[in-house]
């Protein structure tokens, strides 16, 4: 196993950048009280108090250190560092005045274009059990750019709990690192921003853990989601098992929680883009969880997801694929056991208007 990438050891490069997002993270508070981003109690927020937010800010700065340390200038990168800065700037807007969804959906699409675009950091085919589906350019680009915007927005969708998407997303790069490192792939831009990003969240996260001082905001929650989509696109031409949907399945809850967000709304006439007070970890703690135990029940899912696809990568194939489908089943069966697809104060209420 190879510990060393471009001369430093992984350990230094999480370390590093863990320390840097540490120190930040004081500095991001401030600037959150100094702008009024600040995040107010209401009816569909879980915390009791004014909460500042722009966290993202002390995230992205210790990426933005770690790469001038330990990262090479190439057009991918230069296309990634573009993306994610625009991202953050529309996260900052967001944290101090909330934006409409259509706004923020266009700029995370012209951010997910360079990357895509100029960066060529997209995947035009798809290798799956026994299929082989190769893509046009321009078909290549849209379903990377639809990817990259969809994993942003379900990270921003689950971050409603101090250390949610924080845990979950350094889980994620702390995953991907660990099948680079079994399968001797420490080469790649994707290992390094793995490494990098890991470090940078867990930094924030010493922060947010339950009791949070301060909440990453949009401007973390969507730069977590962008870096998470674009580690899982950086390095490959062929989309595989283990390079695209590994990451999709260490993302289960976000993902699944994405999609019933979606339909829940539907079914309620809404705007998908519409805020609620519905999602996993809301059932969580209407089943009497505390909030600290409700992320950890969420961490320790994604964790199991984790495992498996450890499994997979080292030659279990088939008795990961069985390991999969058993974890995917229990966690609908359990999501289905709530009422997160409709709520019933919401039928209730209904009736009563009517």
């Amino acid at each position: 196993m190879n510990w060393i990438i471009n001369g430093h050891s992984v350990l230094e490069i999480v370390l590093v950048t863990f320390l840097v997002s540490v120190f930040l993270v004081p500095i991001a508070k401030k600037i959150a009280h100094h702008v009024g981003a600040i995040d107010m109690p209401n009816e569909r927020k879980v915390h009791k108090g004014a909460m500042p937010r722009m966290g993202g800010l002390a995230i992205y700065g210790a990426f933005l250190l770690g790469y001038i340390l330990y990262g090479q200038l190439t057009t991918q990168m230069l296309s990634i560092l573009i993306g994610s800065f625009i991202i953050v700037i529309l996260g900052m807007i967001d944290d101090i005045k909330p934006l409409r969804a259509s706004h923020k959906f266009l700029v995370q699409i012209i951010a997910a274009s360079i990357v895509v675009i100029y960066g060529q950091v997209y995947f035009s085919q798809i290798s799956f059990l026994g299929l082989h589906l190769e893509f046009s350019t321009i078909v290549s680009y849209i379903l990377s750019i639809f990817f990259i915007v969809a994993i942003s927005n379900a990270i921003n969708l689950i971050d409603g709990l101090d250390g949610l998407a924080g845990g979950v997303s350094s889980i994620y790069f702390l995953t991907i690192s660990l099948i680079a490192i079994l399968l001797s792939k420490t080469t790649g831009l994707d290992f390094l921003l793995s490494l990098i990003m890991l470090g940078s969240t867990l930094g924030f996260l010493f922060h947010n853990f339950p009791p949070a001082k301060i909440f990453m905001g949009d401007s973390g929650s969507l730069f977590l989601g962008f870096m998470i989509s674009v580690i899982a696109l950086v390095s490959f031409k062929v989309a595989t098992f283990t390079s695209l949907i590994i990451p999709l399945i260490v993302l289960a809850i976000p993902i699944f929680d994405t999609g019933l967000a979606i339909v829940r709304r539907l079914l309620k006439g809404e705007s998908i883009g519409s805020p609620d007070k519905e999602h996993f970890h809301h059932q969580l703690l209407k089943l009497k969880f505390s909030p600290r135990v409700s992320i950890i029940i969420i961490y320790s899912i994604n964790i199991l997801f984790s495992a498996v696809s450890i499994f997979y990568v080292i030659g279990y194939n088939r008795q990961a694929i069985v390991l999969y489908l058993i974890l995917m089943l229990a966690l609908l069966f359990v999501i289905l056991k709530t009422d997160i697809l409709y709520n019933h104060n919401h039928k209730d209420k209904n009736k009563r208007e009517k």
